[in-house]
Order: structure tokens, then C-alpha cells, then sequence
């Protein structure tokens, strides 16, 4: 598992043909490794047969309810944005099992937990929104007094390869959030890649012992200076190329203050309150838990899935739901995403990914909302 101290060593260079031997390595040491791969028409994440199976030469034009694929001029393995699926669905499953029961000779019940059959995990592709999405979802499953086990047991054996960010996304906003274009801690190993028409390399860094102990098993080269030169600011100037900002000092206070605001009012008229963005979100967490049973009633399972803060019966209590109207619901996910979670968990729920403006059906955006409540409210947006 990957530190939290960011590299501080050399960097190393690796061409191209190297993403090969890399996933070789990985494999040889028993690691199930995921990464992004074209599929329908979309770049998802799912285990990797070869290195060959990235999307070389793929990029995406992103847009508020929009998604394509795109051919790149070049062969880059990671120019790409964040597509529909993140990380979560492998540390944080859509659905599991909690325990099955029997009924015993007795008349009593037998309850077991399932077993473990969780392999090991390398992450290959982890843009450095996502990588800080983990450590979110780290803070809120895997730590405090009482962590999610099964969470705790997957995320212990993950292996992490990051990548910077050198294109962002028509979408993208982390540079606002401050979880990129640079990646920080939590990675194994750090690729920048530069993907020209004459070359094709991968600047590599280190950030942990099992990250270091593997780059020496592909024999890199030491990083030639221009080359780092050139990684670097590749990565500087996608800070300059996000095609969203968000002014994020003062989120939490001015979500505080916004409760009877009437622009809650305006994006529930276009709300489909269908979840959308919190089942694309790589931060959302929320649960519920269903009882199955056979019908000879010897045999019961518990099992955990996925839900939304937009499903009707998520606020259900015993009169009903608490929070009915679609505007109460949405005010309740940016809310909490942007506001109280720091309260909560010590940090704002988003990444600046974008996932939840490019999977909504009508192409609600978040930067606009929080904009919209700013100017309602009175308070100056930047730069102005």
C-alpha cells in the first residue's frame, strides 16, 4: 500500500514500451491490475490482460450532460479524462454481502460472514482527483474507531500508479479544489507521461518501499533534466487549461447561509432526482442494507448496496420521508458535499472531477450552482 509522503527521490524515465513490463511485474507479484480500457464507447476501468489493453491514442470531449471519445494525434495511454466509473466500485463495491444465516437442528440460526475472496489490487491510471477521492473515502470508511473491515482489508493491499494530469477535461475543476493537475501523496509509483510525435516516454516517481522495489525490477533510466523539465511544466500548464473553476474559500459558510435560497428552487424544476451524480461521484459512500430470505424461511442473507441521497425513501422515517421535494434532496447532496462534510470528515466531499456535470441527464453543473448562490446571496465571486 502506498504512503503518504509525497517522492522526494530522483526521477526516473521509462519509454513507452515499459507500461509493459510494468503490468507483467505486477502480475508476477500477484496483483489483479486495473485500469482504464476502451469499452461501448466509453474509457471504464477493468482488469487489464496486457498493457496493450489501454486506450493509446484516446482522448474524450466532455460536456454538461455530454460524453464522446475522441482519436488523439498522438498514442498517449492516459490523455483522457475521467470517464463514468471510478475507483470506489473496487475499493467500495456497488454491492456485497454483510452475512448469511441457517437455521440450525436446534431450531436456532448458524450466521457466517462471506468469505474473502478480495484479490489483490494494482490501480494503473489514477488521475490525481481520483488518488485524493481515495483518501477521502480512506477518512470516511477506513478510519475513526470503528472502520468498514472489508474496506479496510481491500484498501491495505492496493497498489497505486498515479498519473499527472497534462490535458484536463472541458469539465475538470481540480485545480479550484486543490487536488490537482499535480498528483499528491498516496501513490506507489508517479507517471507523467509525454506523448510526442518522436517520442513517447513516462517520467517516473517514487512514493513509497513497494513502489521503489518495483521500478527497480523494469530498469529505468535516470530522468534526463529537459525531459523533467518538460513533465513539470506539462503539468503546470493544464493547471491553466481546467475547464471549470470554482471559488472554494468559503464554501462551507456560504452553504450555511443558503438554505432558504431561491435558486434551490430553480435547479430542482430541472432535477430528475434520478442519482446520477452520486452513483458517478468516487466520494459518495451512502449504503442501505436488504434482508432476503428463501421461501422455506431456513436461509437468510444481509446484503449492502449503493443508495442516493435523492432516493425518496433514503430520509424515510416511520411517517415518511424527511426530505420529500426534489428541492430539498439536491440542497441536501451540495450541502453536504461542499459544506458539512467538513464538519464531518475534516475536508470539502469533492475532487473537482466533473463526473457528476457530464453523467447528469440535463446537464446540471455544480460550478454553476455554487456561482448562482454566491451572486444570490451577495457575496463577490473572484476576480471581481
Amino acid at each position: 500500500m502506498s504512503t503518504d509522503s509525497e517522492s522526494k527521490g530522483p526521477e526516473w524515465q521509462l519509454p513507452a514500451s515499459g507500461l509493459a513490463r510494468l503490468h507483467e511485474s505486477l502480475r508476477a507479484a500477484g496483483y489483479q491490475v486495473i485500469g482504464p480500457q476502451v469499452v461501448n464507447g466509453a474509457i471504464v476501468l477493468r482488469e487489464l490482460s496486457s498493457a496493450g489493453e489501454l486506450p493509446f491514442g484516446w482522448g474524450v470531449t466532455l460536456a454538461p450532460g455530454g460524453y464522446r471519445l475522441r482519436r488523439r494525434d498522438d498514442a498517449a495511454a492516459f490523455g483522457h479524462s475521467a470517464g463514468p466509473g471510478s475507483w470506489k466500485q473496487f475499493l467500495h463495491p456497488p454491492r456485497q454481502q454483510l452475512w448469511s444465516a441457517r437455521r440450525t437442528a436446534d431450531g436456532g440460526y448458524s450466521a457466517t460472514a462471506p468469505p474473502d475472496t478480495d484479490a489483490k489490487l494494482a490501480f494503473i491510471g489514477v488521475r490525481p482527483c481520483d488518488l485524493r477521492a481515495i483518501q477521502i473515502q480512506d477518512e470516511v470508511l477506513g478510519a475513526d474507531a470503528h472502520p468498514d473491515s472489508a474496506y479496510a482489508r481491500r484498501r491495505s493491499a492496493v497498489f497505486v500508479v498515479a498519473v499527472n494530469c497534462t490535458e484536463p477535461g472541458e469539465t475538470c475543476f481540480c485545480a479550484s479544489m486543490g487536488t490537482g493537475p499535480q498528483a499528491g501523496p498516496g501513490y506507489d509509483l508517479l507517471l507523467t507521461e509525454l506523448a510526442g510525435p518522436d517520442d513517447h516516454n513516462f517520467v517516473v516517481e517514487v512514493g513509497s518501499p513497494a513502489g521503489d522495489a518495483l521500478l527497480a525490477e523494469l530498469e529505468p533510466e535516470p530522468a534526463d533534466p529537459s525531459v523533467v523539465r518538460r513533465a513539470r511544466a506539462s503539468v503546470s500548464e493544464a493547471a491553466g487549461k481546467m475547464g471549470r473553476t470554482v471559488q472554494a474559500d468559503g464554501l462551507r459558510d456560504l452553504l450555511a447561509r443558503s438554505h432558504g435560497a431561491a435558486r434551490w428552487e430553480d435547479v430542482a424544476s430541472r432535477c430528475l432526482t434520478c442519482g446520477n451524480c452520486t452513483m458517478a461521484c468516487p466520494t459518495c459512500f451512502c449504503t442501505t442494507v436488504e434482508d432476503v430470505t428463501d421461501l422455506s424461511g431456513d436461509h437468510a442473507e444481509r446484503w449492502q448496496s449503493w443508495s442516493s441521497c435523492f432516493d425518496l425513501d433514503f430520509s424515510y422515517v416511520h411517517s415518511g420521508p424527511v426530505r420529500y421535494s426534489g428541492e430539498s434532496r439536491y440542497r441536501q447532496w451540495l450541502t453536504h458535499k461542499l459544506g458539512t462534510w467538513h464538519d464531518q470528515f475534516g475536508s470539502s466531499g469533492c475532487v473537482g472531477c466533473g463526473r457528476c456535470i457530464v453523467w447528469c441527464p440535463v446537464g446540471i453543473d455544480i460550478t454553476e450552482e455554487v456561482a448562482a448562490l454566491r451572486a444570490e446571496l451577495g457575496e463577490p465571486q473572484a476576480g471581481t
